[in-house]
């Protein structure tokens, strides 16, 4: 017996959450019966599962590398006809779905697979896999440009920070830089460098864990071994390991949060300010605790 939607991610439907929204809104059945319960088990020995009235078969798992160009969607259906990037791998007769967006301008790796265990693992912030990005910005970034993306900016939908960056080289006006990020939120990389006033010119992702693009040319596809597809499995389930010890490690209590704020000189629920300054002479003073914060 497995549980519903793990099922259906497993045969190809899509990811978990997007399975949940599926049985939520009763487009899922079970030997004919209508289920909304998203804790409900299956037997695929001995159980018929339907989506809209088909009939789900077990589809083998396939796993695919794609070098998506620019101008190219991340989705399976767009009504006006633009490009895809499932159209990038139209050999692959199973219904397959990108892990990790790139949006309509950016380019580079794409994974794309039948698995939606594995897809939710790689791409939820929980799991804190890192993806790798080459960047060229408008300007120079400052050292303090580039602490603040480190320390974490704010934007509409939450705190998010780079885990590492790393200045590439100068190419006229324009800087080239590799970010690392565990997080997935959209547009994040251009949304953070436009909060410093630095527009994103060209965004292309280079890796997502152990996975890399290397020298695959555009529009490409590959189909990744065995030892890639463990390496992936291993990476989720050691990133997410490595984060939970992390935040056991160094979450502070109430009373030592509170007493670090006052000592910063800020309200305990306001932003925290980690931000690296030099200290002026004949100053001294405790310096902040770092509260705990999942990228």
């Amino acid at each position: 017996m497995e549980r519903l939607n793990k099922y259906l991610a497993h045969a190809g439907v899509g990811s978990r959450r997007y399975c949940d929204e599926l049985i939520i809104h009763g487009r899922v059945s079970v030997d004919g019966q209508t289920v909304r319960e998203l804790g409900t088990r299956v037997d695929p020995q001995t159980q018929q599962v339907s989506v809209d009235g088909q009939l789900i078969h077990s589809e083998r798992l396939v796993y695919w590398l794609v070098h998506k160009p620019r101008g190219y969607l991340c989705t399976n259906h767009d009504p006006q006809g633009r490009p895809r990037a499932i159209d990038l791998i139209p050999h692959v007769p199973q219904r397959v779905y990108t892990v990790g967006r790139l949006d309509e301008e950016s380019e580079g790796l794409l994974l794309m697979t039948n698995d939606g265990d594995l897809a939710f693992k790689l791409m939820h912030p929980r799991f804190a896999v890192p993806k790798t990005y080459l960047v060229q910005v408008a300007g120079n970034p400052s050292r303090q440009d580039i602490e603040k993306l480190l320390q974490g900016v704010w934007l509409s939908d939450g705190h998010v920070k780079a885990k590492r960056v790393k200045r590439v080289r100068m190419q006229g006006e324009s800087t080239w830089l590799e970010i690392v990020l565990c997080e997935g939120k959209n547009r994040e990389i251009r949304r953070m460098l436009a909060s410093l006033e630095h527009k994103v010119m060209r965004l292309k992702r280079l890796a997502i864990g152990p996975i890399r693009l290397d020298r695959l040319p555009r529009g490409k596809s590959r189909r990744l071994g065995p030892d890639e597809i463990e390496r992936l499995k291993r990476c989720a389930e050691g990133s997410r390991s490595r984060s939970r010890q992390a935040t056991s490690s160094a979450r502070p209590t109430v009373s030592s949060e509170l007493a670090s704020s006052r000592v910063a000189g800020r309200r305990p629920d306001s932003p925290p300010d980690h931000s690296i300054r030099p200290r002026p002479a004949g100053r001294t003073g405790q310096r902040p605790s770092r509260s705990p914060h999942r990228s």
